[in-house]
């Protein structure tokens, strides 16, 4: 058990993108401005060591098999949108939120002539501070609980309640678990989400091993389905 956990811990530390990443996101990072510049620095720069350059395997499957909620989707830091245009349905409309404005200009180059075009759009907003008119029904969230610092997940997890409707659903694929130090990505782990969204009112529908996560993420995901307290949500 030990030599996996060495091994999962050595393909994100030792992967020449990801250093080229935190290079460019933690230089001169003193505030939030600053650290909203290098991600687009990163996108700039085509140091996206995150992106598939596909649909989140699972999410198209949930989809397919008429496994997600309908009504109105959020997926945070959406990057060029794959999971956003392919969640997207007439009985479904998904909004992709971004922070950085090249990530933005490539999501919507990659949507262009995407046939379910009427049910998505993309927002340039930081999560943290943005209003929208209205609440959602799902929110989906991979890569960017990972991206942002572990001091800002109290907030996120705020945020992520003051989002999303009574009764609604927050999906998480959890990533990357493993014992690395630094970031981002930053380590998670099941008990990183739990500590913060229990506090604002989310329950665990369950939580289990991704098993369609692509190979170098495989044993590093886990899924999680949290549906939002009636009750506690009123408060």
């Amino acid at each position: 058990m030990n030599n996996n956990n060495n091994n999962k811990n050595k393909s994100i530390e030792s992967n020449p993108r990801v250093s080229q990443l935190q290079k460019v996101i933690n230089s001169n990072n003193s505030s939030s401005s600053s650290s909203s510049d290098n991600w687009d620095k990163s996108w700039q720069q085509g140091i996206t060591p995150w992106d598939l350059g596909q649909p989140t395997p699972i999410i198209l499957h949930l989809h397919m098999i008429a496994g997600l909620p309908m009504g109105k989707a959020l997926v945070p830091g959406c990057g060029t949108g794959y999971d956003v245009v392919a969640m997207a349905c007439p009985e479904r409309y998904v909004v992709g939120l971004e922070i950085s404005e090249n990530a933005i200009n490539k999501a919507l180059e990659f949507s262009a002539s995407s046939p379910n075009a009427d049910y998505f759009t993309f927002f340039k907003a930081d999560f943290f501070t943005w209003n929208p008119p209205e609440l959602f029904d799902l929110i989906f969230d991979y890569t960017f609980f990972c991206a942002i610092e572990p001091h800002m997940r109290t907030a996120w997890a705020e945020t992520t309640r003051k989002l999303l409707k009574p009764g609604g659903e927050l999906i998480t694929l959890m990533f990357p678990i493993s014992d690395h130090v630094g970031g981002p990505p930053y380590k998670v782990s099941v008990s990183d989400y739990e500590k913060v969204l229990y506090p604002v009112g989310f329950e665990a529908i369950s939580i289990v091993d991704n098993e369609m996560a692509i190979g170098p993420r495989k044993g590093k995901e886990k899924l999680g389905r949290w549906k939002m307290s009636v009750e506690r949500s009123s408060l």
